[in-house]
């Protein structure tokens, strides 16, 4: 049996009359890539600032590795690395200092905290950077910067607190190359995002908040199969200058002449599409979906 690696049961937070976490129930195995999704202001933060003693709940458990974080909150918080939505590191420390201070506040002792630091400073491609204030790095670096440091007392659960805003396309791919890494070795990822695209292309499970509340909890596998349609671009290499009246049930529509849009069921197939086109002799370059699967599903999951 998986061990349970995030327990949260009947979790609650008030601010005076305001609720913003409404009976909050959470399971995460070890091992996880688990995506917390919702609208700003849904909760996410507020729920992993829970976790990591930095907003009181108002009632009810959490465990961290099976520790309740109210009977040994030092020993539960030894198994969590956190990246917040913001940078909280001193600007004016060099990069390595960063690291070293906070492996110090786990009790590391210096070699292995030293070895650590160039082993993650070297992965997340700043070790070039060691020596240099915060303040003189890029956004980019500056998140890596917080990845590394998260990760110097070698936690068993990472929290992404949208990691990759400001991150460029290229320092993205690799982030999550090496996230990815972590996650094969046996770290648990805990990720919050705006970029669902990540969440369908690295997660495995998702839970998605909603004013307090969690609307969905499943597989994210599980959660694309519920959706019922999806909207595809063609993309052609011969112009067409009508749409096909056999296109009528797909709400056809040409945004150019070269660019077919066409609202696909669940339950239809693509191959009539592709056979009427090679009728007409319309040869299909690539096809596409208009928008993010998981961005649909969350959209209507999450309307208010």
């Amino acid at each position: 049996m998986t061990k349970k690696i995030l327990e949260i049961k009947d979790l609650r937070k008030s601010y005076g009359g305001l609720e913003v976490l409404k009976w909050i129930n959470l399971e995460v195995e070890q091992g996880d890539f688990f995506a917390l999704l919702g609208h700003n202001g849904a909760g996410k933060t507020t729920t992993i600032g829970i976790m990591t003693s930095l907003v009181n709940k108002t009632s009810w458990k959490v465990k961290i590795n099976g520790i309740d974080i109210d009977k040994d909150f030092p020993l539960a918080r030894t198994h969590i690395g956190v990246v917040p939505q913001e940078f909280n590191f001193d600007i004016f420390a060099t990069v390595y200092d960063i690291c070293f201070f906070q492996a110090g506040y786990y009790g590391i002792p210096a070699k292995l905290a030293s070895e650590r630091i160039e082993f993650y400073l070297k992965k997340l491609e700043l070790w070039d950077k060691k020596d240099s204030k915060a303040r003189e790095l890029s956004g980019g670096m500056k998140r890596r910067l917080m990845i590394a440091r998260a990760l110097v007392h070698n936690p068993k659960i990472l929290v992404l607190d949208e990691p990759t805003a400001g991150v460029d396309v290229e320092l993205r791919k690799t982030m999550w190359e090496f996230i990815g890494e972590l996650n094969a070795q046996g770290t648990t990822i805990i990720l919050t995002t705006h970029y669902l695209e990540e969440v369908e292309q690295m997660c495995k499970n998702v839970a998605i908040l909603s004013a307090g509340e969690i609307v969905k909890n499943s597989t994210v596998k599980d959660l694309l199969k519920t959706l019922d349609k999806e909207i595809f671009v063609l993309d052609l290499k011969k112009k067409l200058e009508k749409i096909p009246k056999r296109f009528s049930q797909y709400d056809a529509q040409l945004t150019d002449s070269n660019t077919l849009e066409l609202t696909i069921k669940a339950s239809e197939s693509l191959n009539d599409i592709f056979h009427v086109l090679s009728e007409k002799w319309v040869e299909v370059l690539s096809m596409r979906n208009k928008s993010n699967r998981l961005e649909q599903l969350f959209i209507s999951l999450t309307k208010k």
